[in-house]
């Protein structure tokens, strides 16, 4: 199986989030409403921490686009030349996981568990944009190289800005413990700079 049919096979689920999109923002108020209520106890444990006297915030580290996906695109690279000519070393949306790690790793300017949690949500909301915005950039190179029209390369990409989204709203929450949670700039919740 190559690229192309890994696209296309991507493509019903692409497909069904464009057809549920007009349902987007009453789905994204319901689930927002839900995360608000389930996220805000770990956002206060973080506005603890932030606002402890003697907490630092560390330097910013990057892993790229977390979960692996980086590593695994610089991978199919390295093995497939043809892949690597038509996709570099890296994700072409890697720009918006940075810019999405920036603000992960500080938690927002404001360290209050509300605003923590809207802050998160924008961060969130602007890689999806980002993700989605790549497709322009790429139309004539994934149009040439795998015989595709634009509505297909949005279709796929509108898929995966669908799927980063909804992966950093279920594991990127404060106080997870994980190295991509929201706010892994500060120390992890339980634990206090001396």
């Amino acid at each position: 199986m190559g690229l192309r049919d890994l696209i296309l096979c991507g493509l019903p689920t692409a497909l069904m989030a464009t057809v549920g999109g007009a349902q987007e923002t009453a789905s994204d108020s319901w689930d927002t409403a839900v995360s608000r209520a389930v996220e805000l106890p770990a956002h206060r444990w973080l506005e603890d921490i932030r606002r402890a006297p003697g907490t630092r915030l560390e330097p910013f580290t990057t892993d790229g686009c977390s979960g692996g996906m980086s590593s695994l695109w610089t991978f199919a690279a390295r093995q497939f030349p043809a892949f690597s000519a038509a996709h570099n070393g890296v994700p072409p949306w890697e720009d918006c996981c940075v810019t999405h790690d920036r603000a992960y790793h500080t938690a927002g300017d404001d360290p209050a568990a509300e605003a923590s949690f809207d802050a998160r949500l924008a961060a969130d909301t602007a890689l999806r944009t980002c993700v989605r915005a790549t497709a322009s950039d790429r139309d004539t190179v994934l149009e040439a190289e795998y015989n595709m029209t634009p509505a297909q390369v949005r279709t796929a990409y509108s898929a995966i800005a669908a799927g980063m989204y909804h992966a950093v709203r279920a594991g990127g929450g404060p106080c997870t413990g994980l190295p991509w949670r929201w706010g892994y700039g500060w120390p992890q919740c339980w634990e206090r700079n001396q």
